[in-house]
């Protein structure tokens, strides 16, 4: 594999694991979101209803964790072909 295309394999695995970094930092905002939500009010309508309809924090966050592992596996991979190649 030619020196470009095992940079561009590290550079896809960089923008991967920050992908998965923004994607556990919005979980963890809408996580906060919601539950500040919920303990402001005096009833709990919106917990039973799921109105509005928010994106799902677990989610978010359990997506993160795969773009980074996917991120860094795409880095391991481009380094290796680099070294290899």
């Amino acid at each position: 594999m030619p020196h470009r295309d095992s940079l561009i394999v590290i550079g896809l695995g960089v923008l991967f694991i920050l992908l998965g970094l923004a994607l556990l930092i919005w979980g963890k905002k809408e996580e906060k979101n919601y539950y500040n939500a919920l303990t402001g009010r005096h009833d709990v309508r919106e917990f039973m209803e799921h109105w509005p309809i928010r994106i799902e924090p677990g989610a978010l966050k359990l997506g993160g964790w795969i773009t980074i592992a996917i991120g860094i596996l795409m880095a391991i991979l481009g380094g290796a072909f680099m070294l290899w190649g």
